[in-house]
């Protein structure tokens, strides 16, 4: 019998987090869900949010929509980053954290350029996932 409570959602930004942290190509970069004091978007950095989702009760999975914002000293270094944390995610069906299960990892939009209205020297990429995480 599962023993996660209804509703219960899984820590899936510091999953995320664990997964890039552990990537070579994602090695250099910072990776967290909030930036560095005194970040000011010119660096290379991967900051992870939850955007939403749904929990499927009877089935124990959450489906969060994982949005991962990617700075860069220049615009193809942070395009480069985009597509190594991107590549990563998509490549973690099947991993297990602790007692969660990643089942299936989707893109909802791919990388994009997207200005950064509060860093104006910023190289931001933004990409959209969601993700298929059972919790047991």
């Amino acid at each position: 019998m599962p023993t996660s409570a209804p509703g219960f959602f899984p820590d899936v930004q510091a999953i995320v987090r664990d997964l890039l942290k552990k990537r070579p190509e994602v090695a250099e970069a910072y990776v967290d869900d909030a930036p560095p004091d005194g970040f000011d978007g010119t660096r290379l950095a991967v900051l992870v949010s939850r955007m939403g989702g749904a929990w499927v009760d009877d089935l124990h999975v959450d489906q969060p929509l994982i949005q991962l914002e990617v700075y860069g000293p220049t615009k193809s270094q942070a395009h480069a980053l985009a597509n190594a944390a991107r590549a990563t995610l998509l490549a973690a069906t099947g991993t297990v954290f602790g007692a969660s299960f990643i089942g299936e990892v989707t893109e909802e939009d791919g990388p994009r350029w997207l200005p950064d209205y509060i860093y104006a020297g910023a190289n931001r990429y933004v990409c959209i996932l969601r993700m298929a995480v059972r919790t047991d």
